[in-house]
């Protein structure tokens, strides 16, 4: 059944409603043109810098030479017999008609017609496709997605040329009107999981994503927001979002955000890197193990370290070495919370400071951090080290949100090792065993699978890089 129009007939009545809709005599950005068509007024509206020009030229100049006698008596025979332009649809409804042209779609009003014309020539502003400087390989494809989530979707059709692959566009924000997109293969992806993830999009009440992706993210998972751990899997490499999509995961794109948000995702999902792939089986699982292992001792170490300061008899002859000669003058406990802090002290000011400049600062910081604090007896070089390579392992994996969840675990690993000495360790490390464990991914399964519920070929397959499945031949 189609929808009553909302506009009527008499030109002038539309567009002053059309102009105090959209504050056309404000916005000095949002352009109307009032033309001939045909011997019928008609009137263009567009957002300056999302248009097209030699497209808006074409088209005039071809609109210019119909004549009265050729105009069709509706918007969809007009729509069907005289524009040249393939992507246009009718616009019954202001809602409709304020979602395509705040999204930069030009629309096209003219006499005697009760439907607008939406006319899809529209261009956004764009960075160029560039590697991440985050997800980072060291071989394989260089492009990453960008803030327009069309350049993005695009990205990912490139990789899965199939009939199955689905894009479907939802709004999220009252104010916003935030395009999203929920990417998955049909015939993989879980049907009841992937109704769930619509639904809880299209039941967000928000007035706008005003983070992007992270505010849909909180909207779309809202409980047990005080467990650190990661509930979704980000990636700005479309190579990665693809081969997840494959494995029916779904991605989800927000616009205005260079990343994918992947779900369902567990631990060892976001654990993963994109160079396993991109070497061979034994490389790749050299490379997975390496990395976590590397994790886990940088969630351990300090802490442990600290125990055994604590308590030197329990040190072996062979480990005497790690003893700490020099005077203690601030409490070890304490130097490597300091520590702790400045390293994010520096991370931000990295981030911060203008390319020309950053590297006066690392050789600044490293020089006062290097030597200076230590000859000044504020720490000791021992705990300059074991601090130093936390700060490197940070950087072996790509989640930001994995790593801050491991540091405020070793943060309390170290707290209460200092408070309560062994047992302080061990109840530490219960606490960061259970909040493993306890997260929930956004579909309810469990976090550590397939250790829990146990899956024997995927557990091997999480740990161990393995070559790619074949296709049989028919």
């Amino acid at each position: 059944m189609v929808q009553k129009s909302e506009f009527s007939k008499d030109f002038d009545k539309n567009k002053q409603r059309i102009d105090e809709l959209f504050h056309v005599d404000k916005s000095f950005d949002l352009m109307y043109r009032v033309v001939m068509i045909g011997g019928k007024k008609a009137c263009f509206y567009l957002i300056d810098g999302f248009c097209k020009d030699e497209v808006m030229e074409k088209i005039l100049e071809f609109l210019y030479k119909i004549t009265p006698e050729e105009m069709p008596e509706t918007a969809h025979d007009f729509l069907k017999d005289k524009l040249p332009y393939g992507e246009i649809d009718l616009v019954r409804t202001e809602d409709n008609l304020i979602q395509r042209l705040l999204s930069g779609v030009p629309v096209l009003m003219v006499e005697g017609y009760t439907e607008l014309l939406a006319m899809d020539f529209r261009t956004y502003p764009a960075r160029s496709v560039d590697q991440p400087e985050k997800d980072k390989v060291m071989r394989g494809s260089r492009d990453g997605f960008v803030e327009t989530v069309v350049y993005n979707t695009a990205l990912i059709r490139r990789r899965i040329r199939s009939t199955e692959l689905v894009m479907e566009m939802h709004t999220v924000g009252k104010s916003s009107r935030t395009d999203v997109v929920i990417a998955y293969m049909g015939n993989r992806v879980e049907k009841e999981m992937l109704e769930n993830i619509r639904e809880r999009i299209d039941a967000i009440d928000i007035d706008a994503l005003s983070m992007n992706q992270q505010s849909l993210a909180e909207c779309l998972y809202q409980h047990k927001w005080y467990n650190p751990f990661p509930k979704f899997k980000f990636s700005e490499r479309p190579d990665t979002t693809a081969a997840s999509i494959l494995e029916g995961s779904i991605a989800i794109l927000v616009d205005n955000s260079p990343s994918a948000m992947i779900l369902p995702t567990s631990v060892f999902d976001i654990v993963e890197d994109a160079d396993d792939y991109y070497f061979p089986p034994v490389t790749g699982t050299y490379l997975r193990l390496s990395r976590m292992v590397i994790n886990f001792a940088a969630v351990v170490l300090t802490p442990f370290f600290l125990l055994l300061l604590m308590n030197p008899q329990w040190i072996p002859e062979w480990l005497k070495f790690i003893e700490i000669n020099d005077p203690v003058n601030v409490p070890i406990f304490l130097q490597m919370l300091i520590l702790e802090f400045a390293i994010d002290g520096l991370k931000l000011a990295s981030m911060n400071t203008p390319n020309m400049l950053s590297t006066p600062l690392s050789v600044v910081a490293g020089i006062v951090l290097g030597d200076y604090t230590v000859s000044s007896g504020w720490f000791n070089a021992e705990i300059m080290l074991y601090m130093a390579f936390v700060a490197v392992a940070n950087y072996t994996q790509v989640s930001f949100e994995l790593g801050y969840a491991l540091k405020f675990m070793r943060l309390i690993l170290i707290c209460s090792t200092a408070a309560f000495g062994l047992w302080g360790f061990i109840g530490g490390l219960a606490f960061v065993v259970i909040a493993v464990v306890s997260n929930k991914t956004i579909s309810g399964k469990s976090y550590i699978y397939p250790i829990i519920p146990f899956n024997r070929k995927q557990f091997l397959r999480r740990f161990c890089r393995v070559s790619l499945p074949r296709s049989e031949k028919g």
